[in-house]
């Protein structure tokens, strides 16, 4: 399973049942789970940690270091989670004293050239289309749906079951549950398919809805949609969820698309 066309450091931990195809590098400090796939020409570098059932496509490069000038040469990681498919010539890079770790969760595609720069948090089933670039520090939250060629800058927040569209720049945060598109990005309705896909309720999704409705419909600021949701939507984990991230924001949140007096239900 491993082939001698490979180059493995004798410090590194390959797990039971690990394929590793010709012109691999694995260097040392590096840990791969059960039953991964390690195709050919790709690189594990250093202080590289690989769950189980993974498959690194042929090119890819797991673990250089962080393209960041204050980076010093700091002993930190970069992390993949189980059953992950990282996909050709995907660069992963590993974190900085910020971190001091870059992490992708289980579950998750990333593919064909995509990269994750240092000291992103990608969680689990996330899917990074062809060419998705995320800068440094970057947080993306579980079933995240970030299409072709986006781009997210340094420090911005994805929520949770979110679905960005293809070439989109991400300057801003991206509250859970939401499409957003357009150049500048701003919110294009709920992220309905993903939310039946994931099983949510009718009356979860009808509680979103109205939540969005409050804070992105009408002429008003964040902080007087806020207010009307915490006087209108009934408590609970999902209101919860959505007012803490908004709250929470450093970099500010996507605003509504208002060009032609279109409405959530007849755009995108």
């Amino acid at each position: 399973m491993i082939s001698s066309l490979s180059s493995i450091h004798p410090n590194a931990k390959l797990g039971t049942n690990v394929r590793v195809d010709p012109f691999v590098v694995i260097e040392d400090n590096v840990t791969i789970g059960d039953d991964s796939h390690i195709m050919p020409n790709a690189v594990i570098m250093p202080y590289s940690i690989i769950g189980k059932n993974c498959r690194i496509f042929p090119g890819a490069v797991i673990g250089a270091t962080p393209q960041d000038l204050k980076f010093v040469g700091e002993e930190t990681t970069t992390e993949i989670g189980d059953n992950c498919t990282i996909r050709e010539c995907v660069t992963i890079n590993r974190g900085t004293k910020d971190k001091f770790k870059t992490v992708v969760g289980t579950d998750c595609l990333l593919m064909a050239y995509s990269h994750v720069a240092h000291d992103c948090v990608v969680g689990n089933n996330v899917i990074l289309a062809n060419g998705v670039q995320l800068a440094g520090h970057v947080e993306v939250g579980d079933f995240a749906i970030i299409g072709g060629l986006a781009g997210a800058q340094q420090f911005t927040r994805i929520g949770a079951h979110t679905y960005i569209a293809g070439h989109t720049v991400i300057r801003k945060d991206v509250p859970p549950f939401v499409k957003a598109a357009r150049e500048p990005m701003c919110y294009m309705g709920l992220n309905i398919v993903g939310l039946q896909r994931r099983k949510f309720s009718q009356n979860d999704i009808d509680t979103i809805s109205k939540i969005y409705h409050l804070l992105f419909i009408g002429n008003h600021s964040t902080s007087s949609g806020l207010k009307m949701v915490d006087e209108q939507v009934q408590d609970g984990e999902l209101k919860k969820q959505i007012v803490s991230f908004i709250t929470t924001s450093k970099n500010g949140i996507i605003k509504r698309y208002t060009k032609n007096g279109l409405n959530e239900d007849q755009v995108f």
